[in-house]
Formats: C-alpha cells, sequence, structure tokens
C-alpha cells in the first residue's frame, strides 16, 4: 500500500505542477486583458456607462427654470438655485446638460439686448455673401451718430457670447453681476452710445462628412477569412469581455469649425470692428471697457493702429486684463499712453480702488475689492463710471482751454489789424 502511495507521489505532483501552471497562465492572461483595459480607458470612459443620451430641453421653460425680480434663475417648482449634479457620477452627462442650458442663456441674453436694451444686431463681415459663415455685434441707435460719447463693452475668451461678462454669474448668481445690461443702461444713462462686440463668435460649427473606414491589415492579407476569424476570436474574446464590461460610451457628432473672415479670432474681431465700426462712428470721445482676454485684444488694437487708437479713444478700463506687453512686444509710447488713459481692475484681498503695486510699466492697477476673477467688472462697476467720467470732464475742459486760446489769439490778431 506504501509502495502504491509512493509510486503515486511523482504523478500527484506532477499534476499539481502542471494545474498551478495552468492557473498562473489563466491569471496571467487575466492580468493582461485588465492591463489592455486600463491603457485603453480613462476616466472619461469610465463615467461613459449607462449614460442618458444626450437630449437637453430647448428653453428655459423646458428646463423648468426662470429668472425671479431680483435676475436670479431659480427653478419654477422648488425655488431652488440651479443644481449641476442633476445625476449622480454622471459628470460628462451633467457637463452637457450645463452647456445645454448656457446656450439658452445666450439666447436669453441676445433677447434682452433687443428688447431691454434696443440694440440692434450688425452682421460681420459687412460685406458677407449668402453663403459663408457670419457674426455680428449690437450698437445702440445712437452708436455711429451720436457726437460726444461712445462706450465699448469687449468680454474675455471662453464661451460667453455678447452681453455676457461670464455664465457663471449668470447661473449661480444673477444677471446683473453676470452680463452687460447694467452697463449699457448705466452707459445710455449718461449719454453714451454702446457697441457690444462679440469676440468669441469666431467660427461655424458644422458636421464633418463621414469618411469610408480603411481596411485593417488583417482585411488585406492573405490569410484565408475562417482562419482569421478563429484566430481574432481566440485571441480577442477575453479582452473584449473584460473591456465592454466597463466601457458603453455615446458616440458624439465629429465637427469641424469654418472661421469667420476677418472674424476668426478675438483680436480679428476687435480690429476688423475698430476698422468698421468705431473709427467711423461720431463720438469725439472713445471709452473702452475690456475684461480678461479683452484686454490682451485691445492691445494688439494699440499695437496695429496705434496713432488712431491714440487719437479717438479718451480713456480704457481693464478688469483683471490678460494682456502682456512683453509678449505683446508694445511700443514705448504705448506703454506712455497706456499708463495715462488706462486703468486695470484686478483680483485682489485688498479694498475697492486701493492702488497695488505695478507688475508692468504700462497701466496702474487698483484693487477691483473681490478675489474672483469673473466678478472684477460687476464690483468695479461705479469705479469704473466715475473713471470715465472724471475723463470726460478732463478733456472737456481741454478743449475749452484750446477754444478759449484759440479765440484770444483770433482777438488779438483782429485789434492788431483794427489799429493798423
Amino acid at each position: 500500500m506504501l509502495s502504491h502511495f509512493c509510486a503515486a507521489t511523482p504523478a500527484l505532483f506532477i499534476l499539481w505542477i502542471i494545474m498551478a501552471q495552468i492557473a498562473g497562465q489563466e491569471d496571467r492572461e487575466k492580468t493582461t486583458a485588465l492591463k489592455d483595459l486600463l491603457s485603453r480607458i480613462d476616466l472619461d470612459e469610465l463615467m461613459k456607462k449607462d449614460e442618458p443620451p444626450f437630449t437637453f430641453p430647448k428653453t428655459l421653460e423646458e428646463f423648468e427654470y426662470a429668472f425671479n425680480e431680483y435676475g436670479q434663475l431659480r427653478h419654477i417648482k422648488t425655488g431652488e438655485p440651479f443644481v449641476f449634479n442633476a445625476r449622480e457620477d454622471l459628470h460628462r452627462w451633467n457637463q452637457k446638460r450645463y452647456e445645454a442650458l448656457g446656450e439658452i442663456i445666450t439666447q436669453y441674453v441676445y433677447e434682452l439686448l433687443e428688447k431691454k436694451c434696443n440694440m440692434t444686431k450688425e452682421i460681420l463681415p459687412v460685406d458677407a455673401t449668402e453663403d459663408e459663415p457670419t457674426g455680428f455685434i449690437y450698437l445702440s441707435p445712437d452708436a455711429l451718430s451720436n457726437p460726444s460719447k461712445l462706450l465699448v463693452l469687449i468680454q474675455g475668451s471662453g464661451v460667453v457670447r455678447a452681453g455676457q461678462w461670464a455664465r457663471r454669474l449668470i447661473i449661480n448668481q444673477d444677471l446683473n453681476s453676470g452680463t452687460q445690461i447694467p452697463f449699457i443702461e448705466r452707459a445710455m444713462q449718461e449719454g453714451y452710445g454702446v457697441m457690444v462686440l462679440n469676440p468669441n463668435e469666431n467660427y461655424l460649427e458644422v458636421e464633418k462628412p463621414t469618411k469610408s473606414p480603411l481596411p485593417s491589415p488583417t482585411e488585406t492579407s492573405d490569410e484565408p477569412a475562417e482562419k482569421r476569424e478563429r484566430k481574432d476570436d481566440k485571441e480577442g474574446k477575453k479582452k473584449k469581455e473584460f473591456y465592454e464590461k466597463y466601457r458603453n460610451p455615446q458616440r458624439e457628432t465629429e465637427t469641424e469649425r469654418i472661421l469667420i473672415r476677418e472674424n476668426g479670432s478675438s483680436e480679428e474681431h476687435v480690429l476688423y470692428v475698430w476698422d468698421h465700426f468705431v473709427s467711423k462712428a461720431a463720438a469725439k470721445n472713445v471709452f473702452i471697457m475690456a475684461h480678461s482676454y479683452g484686454g490682451l485684444s485691445f492691445v494688439e488694437l494699440m499695437n496695429q493702429r496705434e496713432l488712431e487708437v491714440k487719437n479717438k479713444v479718451c480713456a480704457v478700463a481693464l478688469t483683471d486684463s490678460a494682456h502682456n506687453i512683453w509678449l505683446q512686444e508694445t511700443t514705448k509710447s504705448t506703454q506712455d499712453w497706456m499708463q495715462e488713459h488706462c486703468r486695470n481692475w484686478v483680483s485682489s484681498p485688498e479694498p475697492l480702488d486701493i492702488p497695488l503695486e505695478p507688475m508692468m510699466p504700462d497701466c496702474p492697477r487698483v484693487s477691483a475689492g473681490t478675489e474672483r476673477h469673473e466678478l472684477t467688472s460687476w464690483m468695479s462697476f461705479d469705479s469704473i463710471f466715475r473713471f470715465f467720467s472724471e475723463f470726460h470732464a478732463k478733456e472737456g475742459e481741454e478743449a475749452e482751454e484750446t477754444s478759449n486760446s484759440v479765440t484770444t489769439r483770433s482777438g488779438s490778431h483782429k485789434n492788431k489789424h483794427q489799429d493798423l
């Protein structure tokens, strides 16, 4: 009995080794498949699992939201503010929903510009043909004819369009802080014509035409189809099982952008509007307010049209401007002019209007009274109009002094002529 057991022991040992090798091989295959899975997907892919369709309401009413008397966005049933995480663990879907609401907000602000502020839309380029993409700006009725003052508003970069400073503020705070409406109304009350630029409306987005897929290397090989299928099944079965277990993505439509002629960037847009509108306006004194990247676009305008800007622009208010005189290679004369005619309200923990240390030899920096970048325009609201009024009064005094000087010289010449 013992001899039989001893004889069987090597066989059992060999069998155990073989089984261990098989188990190890299976573990290695699973590990390899898991590594392949992790190399092919990321966090965004995992978030796509079991996503609802990307179909969202087309109006505020369908979203069940509305702006109340204070300009705050509230749910029409609960009265609660907007909730970003409508679906837990579905960040991509929540983001798409937020973007869909943002597009509705954009149209809502356009309606406010037209109906509340009585502004009209001007198509760009001015000589656009029917089959090319176009953008637009908004003009007050007297934007081009006002003989005294013109205010030009330029927002920063991103998703914001004409009439907006920050979409986040419109949705989460109120219309006053997030839109340009208060600036437009105040300017009109104080006798300004107004131009609202649209520097992020740079392109038309269209669906990409579908392309026929190129044949894969296996499809072009001489190997028999049945043999290829068996080989692919054998090699890919376990990988697909692991992969498809976690991945169930929604395919998004692929698009391409067709740039708007001469308005393909914020800098191009500001230059185009200057050449075709601002430079032709009747106003003797032009005032510009630019937020964030809009400040960079203004400085680029100065680089391109320095003498024209100096002759026509009275004062420039910047809010947390993104310009950089070194990277943009501005001239010394431009820097000197900015020192005298510009002021930059920047995010800071200091109280409003407190002077701050200069970072560059361009325009003076003062505190906007907030550390939030997107709030700098709204927090500086009264200070900016006070700054403009001071400059306008100064220009008026200088013009009066010049006029008196001319009158005195003329009278003196006349008296001399009479004496003769």
